[in-house]
């Protein structure tokens, strides 16, 4: 009869000690393997201000306020690069974006776009003044079309008979919270499809040319996304990026 009432005893401690320890000890219960199922979203994070081995003198560090990119994917100033912003997801580069600042006094160009707007040469624009916006906006298309010109070329040089060029209508934006222009082409295969597409922003402050440009090209080495599709996605957050950069850094550090 005894050995009756321990069988019954230790039945109802197997079933109840492990009850008790689910809610004295939660954590011994949670598969840490296991990741949250969540949809891709808006982020926007703060710079960090000192990455791990970059260069001081990486431009996008120098101007970046934020960044902006979808759920799991990290936006940082590429490591020993002066010139690259890296997009990146699980560790992994889906892709790189450039931006170049050219002194408008070495751009002959540009320089007249702005004499025939009525901006004076190597004059700092007045972007808090309408009509100079306005101007500023007729020169960057002018700019924009010498672009699509030359790339047209370009490509009737190289690939007339290999691929279709085609330019996207320049639509004007903001960059760095002034006028500028967002402008692309892409190269369309024979048999249907994209072999390239590029994806440019362009503003002045009438000393400087800024310009950011990235890409789908398999051939290139930088300025690229390995993946079309991942292009599309980033790019609505590549024009929160460029809206939010900071000039007035790079305006008052080219002041002498």
């Amino acid at each position: 009869m005894l050995r009756v009432y321990h069988l019954i005893i230790a039945t109802i401690l197997l079933i109840i000690i492990p009850v008790g320890a689910r809610f004295a000890f939660p954590n011994l219960f949670i598969n840490k393997d296991t990741q949250p199922n969540t949809e891709a979203t808006t982020t926007k994070t703060a710079t960090p201000s000192k990455p791990a081995n970059l260069k001081k003198d990486n431009t996008w560090q120098r101007l970046l306020r934020s960044t902006s990119a979808p759920n799991n994917w990290q936006v940082l100033p590429c490591q020993g690069e002066t010139a690259l912003l890296c997009v990146a997801s699980q560790g992994k580069t889906l892709g790189t974006v450039e931006i170049d600042i050219y002194p408008v006094k070495d751009n002959p160009q540009f320089q007249k776009h702005l004499t025939e707007v009525g901006i004076p040469p190597g004059s700092q624009i007045n972007l808090q003044n309408p009509q100079s916006q306005s101007q500023l906006v007729k020169a960057l298309q002018a700019w924009v079309a010498d672009s699509y010109n030359t790339f047209a070329k370009n490509h009737q040089a190289k690939n007339a008979d290999k691929t279709t060029f085609s330019t996207y209508p320049p639509q004007e934006v903001s960059f760095g919270q002034q006028p500028g222009i967002r402008y692309g082409f892409v190269k369309l295969k024979p048999e249907g499809g994209v072999q390239e597409q590029y994806i440019g922003y362009v503003t002045s402050d009438g000393t400087q040319l800024y310009v950011i440009n990235t890409s789908f090209n398999p051939s290139s080495s930088k300025a690229k996304f390995d993946s079309l599709e991942n292009l599309a996605i980033f790019q609505p957050y590549l024009s929160a990026i460029a809206e939010n950069l900071n000039l007035s850094i790079n305006q008052t550090s080219a002041q002498p």
